[in-house]
């Protein structure tokens, strides 16, 4: 429970001119909140649309954060840490390493230092290609597989993260599936398929999938649990309103439900009031040997922890998108001030 004098504290966003962080910092000011910080690499323009409308305290660059953090901690009363490096392509580990490992533990450590509760993102790509499932447990993180450079760092922070005996007083880590909505114009190749399928059938008229190059998937349908960010975030609120310390440790956020790249594709275009017109071509080499096939986000320790956000339907959060942001090219801003938080 917050009491009004939270509302005048500062709440830190870091890869607050990303994709899910700005969302969330348009979140926080439609709350109310409004001492925001907003921690990332301002100098790339591309990005620059998602932030520099939003009216909050002060935009620390990255590589000051940890200074800043350390001069200011007294006024800091929540710090969501979002920035990472999240191309799954990147091969550079040295670079994962300092920004998703390195980078990470120095945050943890001051919050540690300063009693301030952290949330972090962790990913889905710590599961692998899923033979370990997708539960959420602390126990079959050191079993891991991560497929990929990008997944074994997050999966190397979480596995520290749990080790360390010293930890904030509330801490959450949360592997965030396939997220998509406003707000991500700017990711390029990382960018989700619904923004892909919206720009191919714009200048193509139709979409290209990857085929499936194992036996056991039909073409076009690998599955993923693809959840809207408004949703996202709204588990992150929820989880920052009550802040209780026995409910710290890593959380799966995903939909709860598996969906066909098929699926998906189909829904885009009826959003668009298209007609379907899909075919399919080879996985890329560079990244077939790590493609997953199949993700699905356990949600019973999320539920279990009291939180009841409601995830809305695929078809439902791709109508939204499409019309709304995608054929507007409307970035996330936000609107009227909501009731206070309880």
């Amino acid at each position: 429970m917050f009491s009004p004098g939270y509302l005048r504290a500062m709440i830190v966003v870091t890869g607050a001119a990303g994709f899910i962080g700005s969302v969330l910092a348009v979140r926080l000011l439609e709350a109310d909140y409004r001492h925001l910080v907003l921690v990332d690499d301002f100098s790339v323009e591309a990005k620059r649309p998602n932030h520099a409308h939003l009216d909050v305290t002060e935009r620390v660059d990255r590589k000051d954060f940890p200074a800043w953090l350390r001069a200011n901690e007294s006024q800091v009363q929540f710090v969501f840490h979002l920035g990472a490096r999240t191309d799954t392509t990147e091969q550079d580990e040295e670079l994962l390493t300092a920004l998703n490992l390195r980078y990470t533990k120095d945050i943890w450590n001051l919050c540690v230092e300063f009693g301030l509760p952290l949330i972090y993102a962790s990913s889905a790509a710590t599961y692998g290609d899923g033979r370990l499932g997708y539960v959420d447990s602390h126990e079959v993180v050191e079993d891991l597989q991560p497929l990929n450079p990008y997944g074994r760092s997050k999966n190397d922070f979480d596995a520290w993260a749990l080790a360390q005996e010293r930890k904030p007083y509330f801490w959450a880590g949360f592997k965030f599936f396939n997220v998509y909505g406003p707000n991500e114009f700017h990711k390029g190749r990382m960018a989700s398929v619904i923004l892909h399928t919206f720009r191919q059938v714009e200048a193509t008229g139709g979409m290209k999938l990857f085929r499936s190059h194992r036996p056991d998937f039909a073409d076009g349908h690998q599955t993923r649990d693809f959840v809207h960010v408004e949703d996202v975030c709204s588990v992150l609120l929820h989880f920052m309103h009550r802040r209780i310390p026995t409910n710290s440790g890593l959380y799966n956020l995903g939909s709860g439900q598996g969906r066909t790249f098929l699926d998906l594709v189909r829904a885009t275009f009826n959003a668009m009031g298209r007609q379907s017109k899909i075919s399919f071509i080879d996985t890329p080499e560079d990244i077939r040997d790590t493609y997953q096939y199949f993700t699905e986000a356990d949600l019973t320790k999320l539920r279990n922890h009291g939180c009841d956000v409601t995830f809305r339907s695929l078809e439902s959060g791709i109508d939204d998108y499409v019309k709304n942001h995608l054929t507007t090219g409307q970035r996330r801003a936000p609107q009227a001030a909501a009731a206070e938080p309880s």
